[in-house]
């Protein structure tokens, strides 16, 4: 068994050190974003596409990344950001504008949608900097480092994750990066991949993460339970001391992934999490399957898997292994199509595909590595561009029948001082709910399933015209109803459900919704 992790990287940690000195960025090849590359959970609910259709910029610092993000005509407008150089403190400043929410010292996608970020050129470090996704929708991230990002010590940026998603996102595609740290929890370091706070419906693919007390997790504690649908595939694990991942409720699929030198546990599924564990290579581990540190269980799908050199400890109040011999404690059914790597191949295509600078080669479910068309936009400066009009699919038009609103209950988003979520569905025109920024959502919800098709949004005299995009969801499933712009009527499939959403992607100004009318049509 080897050792953990922080006892084994003296010489790498010093190798970092030189290159954080010099500014030194290893060299890749060329790459943009794949055409038509997602898979995993991010192909469903309505897709993962990122900035495709968009204005697409350059950017070498992180105050221009930033910029192109600022600079955008409303928090939702599609943009694909190539990144080129290191991205570090000294050159990552808040950049301040109606269609972003930054700050210094991390990549802060927050409150914004429809964001690619593609590392292309002699390739994209974001050296002790960290990227974080909150409250926000359809990003990708493709062919970049992540590395050193730490939550104590000096310099600290995103809490110590390398990339962390907290807080109503949706929709996230990371492929083809490298998430590496130095060590554990006391050098300073924490996950390489966490989500946290309703996160749903995200694929990490192709990627690399190594040299790090924690790989990653899917809920902060046994209480947030409510991230679910993640797909890891293709990627390696290696010198993870825990948490690859570490599920807390939720579904996940685990296919074709590499794991080499787990030291303490690997896949620990716990507090109700279902596991599809296909067709994956652990190799010189301990613990790679199981419910850890917990007496909440967890359970397990199990097919296809190679255990090489694989130790087990023996089962105890808080400690049940998988092993030796792992078996299904459930089942789970992924609702999306995948091609399945023979685990015997997977150590070779892993390290064929997988991390940034590898040209975004994908495995072809047969074990032999290909290169995706890619699309290779124009970059321009990022400059504001004119807002698109989307297809409206809010009307004027007043529905019949009985508001079902009144008597229901309501909550959402973080709300304005004053502001209350029960003002929109009191039938007073007078009192209205706002969100803390310009984005933000508001659900109407009941005590027993409830069929809708159509929604009224209203708006205070005062405030007509400031919502911008927005979706409606089906807050039982995360599913997308309905999108467009403008306060209206909308109106959309007939669906049973117990909470319905009304989330504001893009605004003018501070919104004020006065009433969120639901009728079953």
């Amino acid at each position: 068994m080897r050792r953990p992790v922080a006892r084994r990287l003296q010489a790498a940690l010093a190798t970092l050190a030189l290159a954080a000195a010099t500014g030194a960025v290893l060299a890749a090849p060329e790459a943009s974003a794949a055409t038509g590359g997602t898979t995993g959970y991010a192909t469903q609910n309505g897709g993962t596409t990122g900035g495709a259709g968009g204005q697409t910029v350059r950017a070498t610092t992180g105050t221009a990344i930033h910029a192109a993000l600022c600079g955008r005509a409303t928090s939702s407008t599609p943009i694909t950001i190539q990144v080129e150089g290191t991205i570090n403190h000294a050159n990552t400043s808040q950049v301040s504008g109606g269609s972003c929410s930054t700050a210094a010292g991390v990549i802060e996608l927050k409150q914004i949608s429809n964001v690619t970020i593609v590392g292309v050129g002699a390739g994209a470090v974001f050296d002790q900097l960290g990227i974080h996704i909150r409250s926000a929708s359809n990003i990708v991230i493709q062919n970049v480092t992540v590395r050193n990002v730490k939550k104590s010590g000096s310099p600290t940026s995103n809490g110590g994750d390398a990339i962390g998603m907290e807080t109503d996102v949706r929709n996230v595609w990371v492929d083809h990066v490298t998430l590496e740290a130095s060590g554990g929890e006391s050098e300073g370091y924490d996950g390489l991949f966490d989500m946290k706070d309703n996160t749903q419906y995200v694929t990490l693919s192709y990627s690399i993460l190594r040299n790090s007390g924690r790989g990653g997790l899917v809920g902060s504690s046994e209480s947030d339970l409510g991230n679910s649908f993640i797909t890891y595939h293709h990627n390696l694990y290696e010198n993870i001391d825990s948490r690859a991942p570490l599920l807390r409720g939720g579904t996940a699929h685990i296919y074709n992934n590499h794991y080499v030198s787990l030291n303490e546990s690997g896949i620990n599924s716990r507090a109700g999490a279902r596991a599809k564990v296909d067709s994956n290579y652990f190799e010189d581990s301990k613990d790679v399957l199981g419910t850890f540190y917990t007496d909440a269980a967890g359970y397990w799908q199990v097919s296809g898997n190679i255990f090489d050199n694989v130790t087990w400890s023996s089962p105890g109040t808080e400690n049940n292994p998988a092993g030796p011999d792992p078996q299904s404690t459930t089942t789970v059914t992924v609702p999306y199509a995948y091609s399945l790597d023979a685990a015997s191949c997977v150590p070779a295509v892993v390290s064929q595909t997988a991390g940034a600078g590898k040209g975004l080669q994908v495995s072809n479910g047969a074990c032999s590595p290909q290169t995706p068309t890619p699309t290779t936009p124009a970059p321009t400066t990022p400059t504001p561009t004119a807002t698109p009009t989307p297809t409206p699919t809010a009307t004027s038009s007043q529905p019949t029948g009985t508001n079902l609103s009144i008597g229901a209950g309501s909550d959402g988003s973080s709300k304005a001082d004053g502001t209350s979520y029960g003002n929109v569905r009191d039938g007073d025109l007078g009192t209205y709910w706002s969100p803390a920024g310009s984005t933000g959502s508001v659900s109407i919800k009941w005590g027993s399933p409830t069929t809708v098709s159509r929604i009224a949004v209203k708006e205070t005299a005062g405030a007509a015209g400031r919502i911008g995009s927005w979706r409606v969801l089906n807050a039982d499933t995360g599913a997308v109803l309905s999108t467009g712009s403008g306060a209206g009527v909308i109106s959309f499939a007939r669906t049973t459900l117990s909470k319905v959403t009304f989330e504001i992607t893009g605004s003018t100004a501070t919104p004020q919704v006065a009433e969120f009318e639901t009728y079953a049509g």
